[in-house]
């Protein structure tokens, strides 16, 4: 038996981007250049409203927030980032990694919504993690665009077509691009938590040494190491793609990861 968590309004339009998503995956391949446009908007819209619907509390009940709202906004950003690339790039082809991620993003919030927002939150804490999901929006996008990288290389050494359709050399720019875009907003959302802690969170949740702090900084650490060592060692290739995963995974097991263990797991609050 199937049993919602969430609001009914957030229900009705993450079951409506959900839809959308199948639906895409389906017909994506019949669609022409022009529909798939229209049609990633379409999708971009449903899920947004998702997201917002995940985040409004119906009435007489507190704010919620958790591992999979945040999860949903992620993949969120990320198609708003391929569905505003497709215009630049159509034939580059992630339709069905896709199409599939965000399928899981949208429905988890309906069954995992999160857990209360602590009383003391301030007003300001959603444009901290507007930005926090910034970053980890554009990490995962620089994540989809090296393995596609990945996959070209393999392709040219096996002097076959690249399905991706994109030159290596401009995935390479694309990935990187991403990935200083992203470290920026990584490092403007952790000096937040370091000087504004106790008035985004309260006195009680200000920013801890707690794993999803160590995690957070050592991901930063990550992308500073590989940002330099592009700059001044010129590193690519697997080097460069392995720190960047590297990076990448431990900021997803900061929030994501360790909020998963305590909501679903041990049941409490980090």
């Amino acid at each position: 038996m199937i049993v919602f968590s969430a609001s009914t309004f957030s229900i009705v339009w993450g079951l409506v981007a959900a839809f959308a998503y199948a639906l895409g995956a389906l017909l994506g391949g019949r669609l022409s250049h022009s529909q798939s446009r229209n049609y990633l908007w379409v999708i971009s819209l449903f899920h947004g409203l998702s997201v917002l619907a995940s985040l409004i509390p119906e009435p007489g009940t507190t704010p919620r927030f958790g591992f999979a709202p945040a999860l949903s906004a992620t993949a969120w950003l990320v198609l708003m980032v391929y569905t505003i690339e497709h215009h630049w790039f159509p034939q580059m082809k992630t339709r069905w990694v896709l199409s599939g991620a965000g399928l899981v993003a949208v429905v988890l919030p309906l069954f995992f919504p999160g857990q209360d927002l602590h009383a003391a939150a301030s007003l300001w804490l959603p444009l901290h993690w507007a930005l926090g999901m910034a970053s980890y929006a554009l990490f995962a996008a620089a994540v989809v665009h090296a393995g596609l990288m990945n996959r070209a290389e393999r392709q040219i050494r096996l002097a076959e077509a690249d399905p991706s359709g994109l030159p290596l050399l401009t995935l390479e720019r694309l990935t990187f691009r991403f990935v200083h875009i992203g470290f920026f907003l990584l490092t403007a959302t952790l000096l937040a938590g370091l000087f504004f802690g106790e008035r985004l969170y309260g006195a009680e949740k200000a920013l801890r040494w707690d794993h999803k702090t160590v995690l957070s900084i050592m991901a930063w650490l990550t992308y500073a190491l590989l940002i330099w060592g592009r700059q001044a060692r010129g590193w690519r290739g697997p080097m460069a793609i392995r720190l960047l995963y590297a990076g990448t995974a431990m900021l997803l097991l900061a929030y994501v990861g360790s909020r998963f263990v305590f909501e679903v797991l041990v049941n409490k609050v980090a």
